[in-house]
């Protein structure tokens, strides 16, 4: 039989239910419940319970032995969701600090890239490494990001740009996935169309091998549900990457887009093969944006990548205004993000685009679940996975207040506790 257990009181438990999927939302909105509990069986969340219920569930389980196992929390705290970051690159190779230290220099990314850095410097890194290499640092972030209260996260491919070393990045990634070990839930994405590798000189003729030669495979073995690409003036036109979309699709394979970060078209694209996401989205205007809205694509802020290169944040109150769904996610990776705190640019990203604190925890829990297209995780409610966070803090606002100073203390994952 699966255990049973009980966990709190709370001083507040944001259950993140009931919220509206797009659009603004304000802290009214939330749900909050005040001195109650988890219950738990297994990996599964089967009440949450208010202060009444609580103490009564307590009671039975002391002179009853009900066989409840119960963790009581002995000061203040405020619960929430596991936290979702839904973009990610954490499975790499070594270190950009030099383009950093570079570009703070005064160097373009251009110069930089011609100089034998940018992204082709990971891909060259990365495709040198071994398996067990990038299995050890993908665990170590994955592990980092657990005690930081990140439940399940997205990992893409793409510094591998052959279908030898996609593959190996995939397999990797899986290989985490399912591995015993306390992780959050990876959740893998093919980005081998991330930009032209040196080895091609036409952007078409290589997506066209991906397509031929890795997506099958890619396909047959399950090492992805979803494929993503860059549209961008560096990397793949419109044109020829609706083409690669639209083969993905009938291979059936979600498509998620990187789309209007230096340049416009990304959106274009996403509205137009219905992307389950466009992820950027930096120097998006509002024309773009009333397209995905028709469209019902979710747009992902990554204000990590702005923090990362000194630029813009995505419009978020403006995409919020309109009524799209916003989900906000670190783009953890070694060049244009390499902080990887999910919280803290999700605040900061707050803080500029005056989003309140429910649109900021809505789009790291809630929404950022929608935008991977998972209903089983994001809110606390019976039948949904028992991933959930603690803060010692009395009220929920200070989560954000503290913009990522203020760490979980407890951490529940698949109903065990992790920290």
């Amino acid at each position: 039989m699966p255990e049973k257990k009980l966990i709190g009181p709370f001083k507040q438990m944001v259950t993140m239910r009931n919220l509206p999927k797009a659009g603004p939302i304000s802290d009214d909105q939330l749900e909050i419940i005040t001195n109650g509990g988890i219950m738990i069986i297994g990996e599964t969340i089967d009440r949450i319970l208010t202060k009444d219920e609580f103490e009564k569930e307590v009671s039975h389980a002391k002179f009853h032995g009900s066989g409840t196992i119960f963790h009581k929390i002995t000061e203040n705290a405020v619960a929430l969701p596991g936290l979702i970051d839904c973009h990610t690159h954490m499975c790499y190779a070594g270190t950009r600090a030099e383009d950093y230290a570079r570009r703070l220099s005064g160097e373009t990314y251009l110069q930089i890239a011609k100089a034998g850095g940018g992204m082709l410097d990971t891909v060259r890194k990365t495709r040198n490494a071994t398996p067990k290499e990038l299995f050890d640092s993908l665990f170590k972030r994955g592990l980092t990001h657990l005690h930081r209260g990140i439940t399940t996260c997205e990992v893409k491919s793409g510094y591998g740009l052959t279908v030898e070393a996609e593959l190996k990045m995939l397999e990797v990634i899986n290989q985490a996935k399912h591995s015993r070990a306390l992780l959050p839930d990876f959740i893998p994405t093919c980005l081998a169309a991330h930009t032209c590798p040196p080895e091609f000189s036409d952007p078409e003729v290589y997506l066209q091998e991906i397509m031929n030669e890795l997506l099958p495979v890619v396909k047959e073995k399950e090492l992805a549900k979803r494929v993503d690409i860059f549209i961008e003036e560096s990397a793949f036109s419109p044109e020829i990457s609706k083409k690669y979309l639209n083969y993905a699709k009938e291979l059936g394979f979600q498509v998620v887009i990187h789309g209007d970060q230096f340049s416009i078209g990304g959106s274009d694209v996403a509205a137009e093969v219905g992307a389950l996401t466009v992820e950027h989205l930096e120097v998006t205007n509002e024309k773009q944006l009333q397209k995905l809205k028709e469209a019902n694509v979710i747009a992902v802020a990554l204000p990590g990548a702005s923090l990362g290169l000194g630029m813009d944040f995505a419009p978020a109150r403006k995409m919020l205004d309109i009524g799209l769904c916003v989900a906000i996610s670190s783009d953890w990776n070694p060049g244009s993000a390499p902080m990887g705190e999910l919280l803290t640019s999700a605040a900061l990203l707050g803080a500029y685009q005056k989003l309140t604190i429910a649109e900021t925890l809505a789009g790291i829990t809630v929404r950022s679940a929608a935008a991977l297209d998972l209903d089983d995780r994001g809110i606390l409610a019976p039948g949904k996975i028992a991933d959930f966070i603690a803060f010692k803090c009395d009220k929920y606002q200070e989560i954000v207040y503290n913009q990522g100073a203020l760490d979980p203390f407890l951490v529940y994952h698949k109903g065990k506790q992790i920290v």
